[in-house]
């Protein structure tokens, strides 16, 4: 049983590695060039072997790498990109000119020293550093700052600022499958894979991850966040690498899952959102990304290859962030409904373009009265089996199996692609399937499914679209038709719960009718403009906002709870 320790920051966790110069991300960090120079040459060495080690090909991949970033070039630059960007691509075109010009050997020195150049300049650019001072003081400061905010919201008056009444664990509950996921981050390499439906879930699962004593975590951020000032201060030295969803050239992806592979090799904790983004719908994340995911498949491969039976394991833990509101939720179904379920590229939204619009974000959000859960669900290797404490895997039967073997053929470990490709869809499978049961249906979620359920339900003949335009006067609800809808929407979640299908706060597991509605309309869509749900003069609920009310109820579809309104 992992112990606590109470101090005045509330319940944390002792660290399961109290030396930070112990820590791998740490170690990463300080031997950062020759870091760089592995993760240069296996990442060529990958390109390489894509292209069918042919240097015809290996010439018309630097051609189409240069003009997809000459294109680039001719768009808005980011804060964040490098101010000598133009001359290294021009430099890089010369080049090419001059070595294509000359008829070279397609051997010949000229088109190596290009692939070299370009992808030394992208892992530099990707990967980060660690500091533990920054680090140290980045928790101070987030323990104590979201904290007086959470003071500031308790009552009325400056002096509650300078309180220390509440601390974050009493608005952030830190549940679930801790003790095993303590254990396991002893004994191998820990991927974090969270559910993403805000800004602010990165720093939320940073501290939550800080909190119950694990090692700091490798994770991906966009690169236009390096360009708020604050923000890049902070990720510059706790170990974030830079994501530029711009580049989408074979050198530059190569590079950045070589660096994801390479850094989960040598033992640093993981961090990945394999949603993607975050969800534009408010639903429960059904589509994974399985880019990333697949390094981790390859690392654990390497780890057996180089390491035999000594080989470190990764584990992977889901985990999800559960939210009563999520402040971008007006523009994010807005996006959403623009999108239209097309994959298409759309311009990021401004939440947190400055500075001084995220510490606005937030404080909204720590102001705020209502509960988060971060859930951790129960680790699995990377083929989806259930893990004992001793990390051991147990398949579907519920026998022990040797996860090595699912590397071999002919008696040996080798690397196929395509079989390994089939692993990570069916890893992706064994998380969504996790996120389902590990999310906490709060209050609010009932109250605006069975609310959206029932106005829908009215229109049977309309359409998304359709619903979206209807005037105020069809969305008002009678108290009796919504209670009722919320009572048998209790009880089937209380079913399935008790079958370990959903979990559930505690005001729904015990509370009664009347209780569960009070405190799902106190909760619901805090903070936003236009409330989604709300009582009106007459005493009926209505909705003033309903496609922010859809989002909210979009967290509840995929548990067929449709039946019961």
């Amino acid at each position: 049983m992992a112990t606590k320790v109470h101090n005045s920051d509330g319940w944390l966790y002792d660290p399961i590695i109290p030396d930070t110069d112990a820590w791998p991300i740490v170690q990463l960090s300080n031997n950062r060039e020759q870091f760089i120079k592995e993760l240069v040459e296996l990442s060529i060495q990958n390109i390489k072997e894509t292209l069918g080690n042919n240097p015809a090909n290996i010439k018309d991949e630097l051609a189409r790498t240069l003009y997809t970033e000459r294109i680039r070039l001719t768009q808005t630059p980011w804060k964040a990109d490098a101010p000598d960007e133009k001359d290294f691509w021009n430099k890089v075109k010369k080049d090419m000119v001059r070595i294509n010009a000359g008829h070279e050997n397609p051997h010949a020195f000229g088109h190596e020293d290009l692939i070299h150049r370009i992808v030394n300049r992208y892992a530099e650019e990707i990967a980060g550093i660690f500091d533990v001072q920054a680090y140290d003081f980045a928790k101070r400061v987030t323990t104590a700052g979201f904290s007086r905010l959470l003071n500031a919201s308790q009552g009325k008056g400056i002096s509650r600022f300078f309180e220390s009444r509440h601390n974050l664990h009493d608005k952030i509950h830190l549940i679930g499958e801790i003790d095993h996921v303590r254990e396991l981050a002893k004994q191998g390499t820990v991927v974090v894979v969270p559910t993403h439906s805000s800004n602010l879930d990165s720093m939320l699962i940073g501290w939550a991850i800080q909190s119950i004593g694990l090692p700091p975590v490798l994770y991906g951020a966009g690169l236009n966040l390096f360009g708020i000032k604050i923000l890049a201060w902070f990720m510059n030295r706790l170990g974030a690498y830079k994501v530029d969803r711009r580049k989408k050239n074979l050198l530059y992806l190569e590079t950045l899952k070589m660096y994801s592979e390479l850094s989960l090799r040598k033992g640093c904790n993981g961090l990945f959102f394999p949603g993607g983004t975050r969800s534009r719908s408010g639903m429960i994340e059904k589509r994974l990304k399985l880019g990333l995911l697949g390094t981790a498949l390859q690392a654990q491969r390497m780890n057996f290859l180089e390491h035999g039976d000594e080989g470190k394991k990764l584990f992977v833990v889901p985990v999800t962030i559960n939210y009563n509101f999520v402040l971008e939720a007006q523009s994010l179904i807005d996006q959403h409904l623009k999108i239209s379920g097309q994959e298409q590229y759309y311009v990021e939204n401004d939440d947190f373009s400055t500075s001084t619009k995220m510490l606005k974000f937030i404080y909204r959000f720590f102001t705020a009265s209502s509960e988060i859960a971060v859930r951790f669900g129960a680790p699995m290797d990377l083929f989806g089996n259930r893990l004992d404490e001793e990390g051991r895997s147990f398949g579907p039967n519920g026998n022990e199996v040797d996860i090595k073997k699912y590397f071999f053929s002919n008696g040996e470990i080798t690397k196929d692609l395509q079989r390994d490709a089939e692993y990570t869809r069916m890893l992706g499978e064994r998380i969504v399937e996790s996120y389902h049961r590990e999310t906490v249906v709060f209050c609010s979620s009932i109250l605006a499914y069975s609310a959206f359920r029932i106005i829908k339900k009215r229109h049977p003949k309309m359409d998304l679209y359709g619903l979206m335009r209807l005037p105020s006067d069809d969305l008002v609800i009678r108290p009796k038709e919504l209670m009722d809808s919320v009572d048998r929407i209790v009880d089937r979640l209380r079913e399935m719960h008790a079958n370990g299908e959903v979990q559930l706060e505690a005001e729904i597991v015990k509370g009664n009718l009347s209780s569960i509605i009070k405190k799902g309309i106190a909760n619901l869509g805090i903070y936003h403009a236009k409330l989604p749900l709300m009582y009106n003069q007459e005493g009926d609920f209505q909705s003033q906002d309903i496609k922010v009310l859809f989002f909210y109820h979009n967290r509840l579809e995929g548990y067929e709870l449709h039946k019961y309104i």
